[in-house]
């Protein structure tokens, strides 16, 4: 049995009025949707950090931290990393004075559990969610996506294996956030920039109830096209 260092509580010192404005949103989607592209649009658009899990992840073992090196040895011994060493090292990440006015979520959660910790972890600070995101891609035109690219791993068996996994867990973890009245759905089919535009109006619709002085200035976007 691996133990792990648990973090210090850092929430007594953090609360939502200390914040300002926020947005704070987790994006989710199924491979090939273009989560990450988005993600990293929406992040400069708001002005707030693109948190993208596997990059923790990646620091943490190049520094070799203490989080890192249990990250390593279930790694070693190809187990899963748990979910509350997962949400150990996110929560950490959203400590940090960059994320004080909010953040764009990558790569986590991919589960309900792993939603679950998020959402106590969120509220320990006073700094609950926003929206959960997710870009709506049909099946169809994933396989044509995850085929395009070429990779040798990427077999049409592989893609359909990967896309049915992700089904599965993804769909309790959707339900999950509709419930608590989160989810926010977007046509992730078309043009790079048309997609950005609709993620950025739904969120803009979303804070819209917040006084002028509370709600995140919009970068305006510079057109670059593609899909």
């Amino acid at each position: 049995m691996l133990t792990y260092p648990r973090l210090g509580n850092d929430a007594e010192h953090l609360s939502v009025e200390s914040f300002g404005w926020t947005l704070r949103i987790v994006l989710l989607g199924p491979p090939g949707a273009g989560k990450g592209t988005q993600a990293i649009r929406l992040a400069g658009r708001f002005g707030v950090p693109h948190v993208a899990t596997g990059e923790i992840f990646r620091e943490h073992l190049r520094r070799g931290s203490p989080l890192g090196r249990m990250v390593e040895r279930y790694m070693d011994l190809g187990e899963l990393v748990p979910d509350d060493l997962v949400i150990d090292i996110v929560s950490e990440r959203l400590l940090e004075p960059d994320c004080r006015h909010g953040f764009v979520l990558d790569g986590f959660p991919r589960s309900v559990p792993q939603a679950l910790a998020l959402t106590r972890s969120l509220e320990e600070l006073g700094a609950p969610l926003d929206a959960a995101v997710s870009l709506e891609v049909e099946e169809d035109e994933l396989f044509g996506r995850l085929a395009g690219r070429g990779r040798a791993d990427d077999t049409a068996q592989t893609i359909r294996t990967r896309l049915r996994v992700f089904a599965n867990s993804n769909g309790p973890m959707l339900r999950y956030y509709q419930q608590r009245g989160l989810l926010v759905r977007v046509d992730g089919v078309g043009d790079l920039d048309l997609i950005t535009e609709r993620l950025v109006a739904r969120l803009e619709g979303r804070l819209a109830h917040l006084p002028a002085g509370h709600r995140p200035e919009v970068v305006p976007l510079e057109p670059t096209g593609g899909r």
